[in-house]
């Protein structure tokens, strides 16, 4: 027998290696394989690839919703990638009320299989406990806590004694608190994806095994993109439009068929599992983020692993690998022994039964990728689930199949959606590597709100990217774009080469200023950095701040259709002359909204970036950075589907942009164009050719943080030129760089949403406020026009509010809102307002089902619980910050003597 302790100190000599059960790929739990003697059906309404958790869930949910002429193939036997080997933990509590969404599916799934079915799925309730070493740690399961409280998740904060007494095995000297959700658990495998299988090929789906995938056909569309035609086997062709990639680790195999490439990795992943443990029956499954280890319950015995800084790549997965595994490294896993050991005792002297290593595939972001690629019509990406394959695998099977039947999910899905990597950015393997690499590393790190990567940074940097650095600005990255985040008083930050967190030999870097300047920020308080951006935002409310929001999408919508186009694509009336802009929605047919951008009708012109010369009309699109390939995809699929004759460009990369906005952009602005700015000559959402400081711009006059001001959208030559005249005619009226962080900031102040936040695919423009935007009061018809009619008639059942809270608390997000003392919702993004000088936060409210009406909302008494503490909160209907709208219209009252005083303050205090 081997013991942990012979394996930690010293590590395990390879004499001692062959003493330890190491199931392989000829030894593994594979039965006798045959090719299936039925006949493939000669065509199919939808063709699943792979046969795993999410090949079997996806055919599940399909025959739910009456999609019965459906195929599974599978290369070899159900289960036999990744699946089979999973340690199948089910953790309820995640910090985003979409995965709590996903998850809770999963456990409503396997808690009915068994009577749908007659097969027992391996469900065992158990129970899960979070273990924090550290008071920020336990803040983060507060706010689980909080969260899982409206979502209907039960669970419980434990101190030191009280989890001694629930775990009497664990070491609890260096616990600060735990959390217990008594309704977590596990699935076996086999029993799930056999439940599943029963129960799809009962209501008339197929499943066929030992039939490899050879080639699936396509055919070019006058649009760019391809279309799915069907699926060649070795066993025949099954002619289909519809084929569904779950594949896992071999998704490129799958996916090259068709010419694209998926953006994820393939590493080594292990657990081993212990000799019996007198006394852990019945014990709840653990995981010790601080220490990256989970301990499983297995009979009288556990399962151990975590996420180590040098996990194993995979080059590439032989294409006939199943029921396989690798020779563990202790190299590389003894690291969790040692934290196991600390975390429960007894295992120092308790033996290793057998160990498991397989391969599973992880993604730049650590999270899956879902949903119809809009390169390949009728292609759906179901893959690279690191690791959570099994506890996703309800929720998700579940909005894949709504994703292929509705056309859309109805749950918010954007953070899994294929669409939110741009192509350039997925296909780049170094981005790819890298990302997945820390993700992986920091799977168990504290989900701080404004962590920022380290891996393969300055990919897709804008004109201006070294001109900031130098001014003190600390970037934020989004998906491949660094984008200005806040600014340091203390010079440049440069972010360094990956250094790969120490492992695969390369050197920690021992002094990273940028770095240390993100610790600043880590933590769910109000951060070091407060004064920073407290500075930024009071001196664009009191003088003038000059944003860079050059990684915007920035497309051109041109052409014969392009009328007919945008008044379908768009919620908002697109009848206007050259020179509007107008703030619009996009929905999806089922009244999610699923952008909310400005389009600008513009003459043609002298053929720039900046000014087009096209035949027809003519929109342009500025879309908001970090959804832009979403946006632009969107745009192109509804193109696609309703067959207009358009040209859509996308010059982002051809652009800048630098909004300048507050009190004194104007006067500005003004020393150096000869253009009239005044209001009569240049009224609010309008758009106009300028020249500025001697070169051609397009001037927007909105504002995303409720100030007089212009976007200017600048060829990318001119963006240095231009950004240096601005700053050097506002020095005298006290012009100052700004980031992101301010304009989360003020534009939370003032009301303006950000998507994917308070406003996301699973609002309509009823629930979020925005009916505004919506030309319902004409004839014309547009995308998602009927399923809002119909919402409008039955009533919003939740709705968007706003609350301010008086009390010095940090709100964030996640927190629960109460009505007369009763969960009633969740904020969805809330920050500090700085001229307010209160926290301001959105949430979605409901009411049982019921309607929400004024009346309703008016009569309650509000509160918001942030971390396990209650505080008195204020509902308001309207923006609390200028809700005239005075300021965007340039009328302004003197700043008030406090709040300057408060912006010197900040300014003085800042880092």
């Amino acid at each position: 027998m081997t013991v942990l302790s012979k394996i930690i100190s010293p590590r395990l000599p390879n004499v001692l290696r062959s003493q330890v059960a190491t199931v392989t790929a000829s030894s593994g739990n594979r039965q006798c394989s045959t090719k299936s003697s039925r006949k493939l059906p000669t065509s199919a309404d939808v063709v699943i690839i792979g046969g795993g958790s999410l090949g079997c869930q996806t055919l599940y949910h399909l025959t739910k919703l009456g999609v019965t002429n459906a195929v599974l193939l599978e290369k070899d036997q159900l289960t036999a990638g990744t699946t089979w080997h999973t340690a199948g933990l089910v953790w309820r509590l995640r910090p985003s009320d979409t995965e709590i969404q996903l998850l809770n599916k999963t456990r409503e799934v396997i808690t009915r299989l068994e009577e749908e079915t007659g097969v027992d799925p391996g469900w065992i309730n158990n129970g899960g406990l979070f273990v924090a070493n550290t008071k920020e740690r336990l803040d983060e399961y507060k706010r689980l806590q909080t969260i899982g409280k409206v979502m209907g998740v039960e669970s419980y904060v434990l101190g030191p004694a009280e989890t001694k007494k629930l775990y009497p095995l664990m070491n609890v000297d260096d616990v600060y608190g735990t959390l217990y959700s008594p309704g977590d658990g596990t699935i076996d495998p086999h029993g799930l994806c056999t439940a599943l299988a029963r129960y799809a090929t009962r209501e008339g789906a197929k499943i066929f095994e030992n039939i490899p995938v050879t080639n699936i056909l396509t055919k070019p569309t006058e649009y760019g993109n391809t279309q799915i035609e069907g699926v060649e086997t070795d066993q025949g062709l099954i002619k289909t439009q519809c084929v569904v990639n779950c594949t896992g680790g071999w998704a490129n195999y799958i996916s090259s068929l068709v010419g694209i490439h998926t953006p994820l990795v393939a590493m080594k992943h292990a657990y081993v599992v212990t000799e019996k443990i007198p006394g852990i029956e019945n014990m709840p499954n653990v995981r010790d983020h601080d220490l990256s280890v989970y301990l499983k319950l297995q009979g009288d015995a556990l399962q151990l692993g975590g996420y180590e800084v040098d996990p194993i790549f995979i080059e590439k997965l032989d294409k006939d690998f199943a029921f396989g595994l690798y020779e563990l490294d202790y190299d590389v896993f003894g690291i969790h022994l040692e934290n196991c050991v600390q975390r429960v005792p007894c295992l120092e002297e308790t033996g290793i039964k057998s160990t498991v290593c397989g391969p599973e595939s992880f993604t730049p972001d650590h999270k899956p990728i879902m949903g119809e690629d809009p390169r390949v019509r009728g292609f759906y990406h179901g893959v690279g689930f690191n690791s959570s394959g099994m506890m996703l695998g309800g929720g998700c099977g579940d909005q894949l199949a709504k994703w292929i039947v509705k056309g859309r999910p109805d749950v918010d899905m954007y953070g899994y959606d294929i669409r939110r990597f741009c192509p350039d950015v997925a296909a780049n393997t170094a981005w790819i590597n890298e990302r997945s690499h820390e993700s992986y590393a920091k799977n168990y790190a504290i989900v701080f709100p404004h962590d920022e990567p380290l891996a393969s940074r300055n990919m897709k940097k804008d004109p201006l990217h070294e001109e900031l650095e130098a001014a003190g600005c600390v970037y934020q990255e989004r998906l491949g774009w660094e984008r200005p985040g806040w600014f340091t008083k203390h010079g440049p930050v440069h972010v360094k080469a990956y250094d790969w967190y120490g492992a695969y030999g390369n050197l920690r870097h021992t002094e990273h200023g940028y770095k240390e300047r993100l610790n600043l920020d880590y933590t769910f308080d109000h951060p070091e950095i407060h004064e920073n951006i407290r500075a930024e935002c009071l001196s664009t409310r009191t003088a003038a701040g000059l944003f860079n929001m050059s990684y915007f999408g920035k497309f051109y919508l041109t052409g014969p259709d392009a009328r007919k186009a945008c008044d379908w694509i768009f919620t908002n009336k697109m009848n206007a002359a050259p020179g509007a802009t107008i703030y619009t929605c996009m929905l999806n047919k089922n009244a999610g909204i699923e952008a909310d951008l400005t389009v600008s009708v513009i003459d043609s012109g002298a053929g720039g970036s900046a000014d087009p010369s096209f035949q027809g009309d003519g929109y342009y699109i500025a879309a908001a950075g970090g959804a832009a390939f979403q946006n632009l995809a969107h745009i192109q699929t509804v193109v696609q589907d309703a067959g207009f004759n358009v040209d859509i460009s996308d010059r982002s990369r051809d652009m800048g942009m630098l909004s300048i906005q507050g009190p004194k952009s104007r006067d500005i602005l003004s020393r150096l164009t000869d253009a009239p700015l005044d209001n009569e000559s240049f009224p609010f959402s309008t758009n106009r050719m300028i020249e500025v400081a001697g070169h051609k711009v397009r001037a927007l006059r909105v504002s995303f943080v409720g100030e007089l001001g212009w976007e200017l959208h600048i060829p990318s030559e001119s963006c240095v030129p231009v950004y240096r005249a601005l700053m050097e005619a506002g020095a005298e009226d006290g012009l100052v760089n700004a980031g992101y962080r301010a304009i989360d900031s003020l534009s939370i102040e003032k009301g303006y949403p950000h998507w994917h936040q308070e406003v996301r695919m699973d609002d309509s423009p009823l629930e979020a406020g925005l009916l505004f935007t919506c030309k319902l009061k004409t004839d014309t018809d547009f995308l998602g026009r009927t399923a809002l009619e119909e919402k409008r008639k039955l009533g919003a059942r939740k709705k968007k509010v706003c609350f301010t809270v008086d009390d010095n608390v940090c709100l964030l997000g996640l927190e629960a809102i109460l009505r007369n003392g009763e969960y009633v919702g969740h904020i969805r993004r809330a920050d500090h307002a700085f001229l307010l000088e209160q926290e301001v936060a959105y949430g979605y409210v409901m009411n049982n089902g019921e309607k929400i009406t004024q009346d309703w909302l008016k009569s309650g008494e509000y509160e918001i619980e942030s971390k396990g503490k209650i505080y008195p909160a204020t509902l308001h209907l309207k923006s609390p910050f200028d809700a005239t709208n005075k300021r965007i219209q340039g009328n302004y009252e003197e700043p008030t003597q406090e709040s300057l005083i408060s912006m010197e303050r900040a300014r003085a205090s800042a880092i």
